[in-house]
């Protein structure tokens, strides 16, 4: 049988506005070296062993691999484990120093502590470029790729995950497996864990408390 006639990509390590994530990793202060630029999130959190806290932010290209459209029909959220949160010596790092700020991405959310998460379609959170909710379907062909940004969420478990997104062309249909490398993707929540954010000069500082707001530790 031929294989899916699309492409893709994924990259976990997207931060809010370039510049806004927690990352849990076991080690101390001392040990974990300054926010790395945003480009460089990847390899610093492999160098690391850190796993995202609280959020996975998901941007997926998907692009046809000829001229016939493929149309993405659905995008399914599996859960491949669910284990007890992370707890210390884990520490949440947040890399936020300060935020600034083509394809216009769809975007999504994901609550990864229900029960059946689902990728509920959302509108777009960049105020420079307002994007209203669009649910599937969407077209892909070689010249006109899609951008889908999903945002995954825990505040209650370490949450292994994966996506199936389905496809339809030409009299076919089929899914395709989205992860990380061929492993599933994890996040974890950072509640109860000591917060730290980087300061220059003086290195990571605690929070006062943990926040959904980063700056509420300024």
């Amino acid at each position: 049988m031929a294989g899916a006639p699309l492409t893709w990509t994924a990259d976990s390590h997207v931060w809010q506005l370039e510049c806004d994530h927690d990352y849990v990793i076991a080690k101390p202060p001392h040990h974990v070296p300054p926010p790395p630029a945003p480009a460089d999130a990847a390899a610093w959190a492999d160098s690391q062993g850190a796993v995202h806290g609280r959020t996975t932010n998901l941007r997926i290209t998907v692009q046809g691999q000829g001229p016939a459209a493929v149309v993405l029909t659905a995008l399914h959220v599996r859960i491949a484990e669910r284990t007890a949160p992370a707890t210390r010596p884990s520490i949440a790092y947040s890399m936020y120093e300060g935020c600034g700020a083509a394809l216009i991405p769809r975007y999504f959310s994901v609550d990864l502590d229900a029960h059946r998460p689902l990728a509920r379609s959302v509108p777009g959170n960049d105020p420079s470029r307002p994007a209203a909710a669009i649910d599937f379907p969407y077209r892909v062909s070689l010249r006109e790729p899609e951008v889908l940004f999903l945002s995954a969420r825990t505040a209650a478990c370490t949450c292994d995950w994966y996506l199936e997104l389905d496809w339809s062309s030409q009299g076919r249909t089929g899914s395709v497996r989205v992860d990380d490398h061929g492993r599933p993707f994890r996040t974890t929540t950072i509640k109860g864990l000591p917060h730290y954010w980087y300061r220059h000069p003086g290195g990571w500082v605690p929070m006062a408390a943990v926040h959904e707001d980063p700056e509420a530790g300024d």
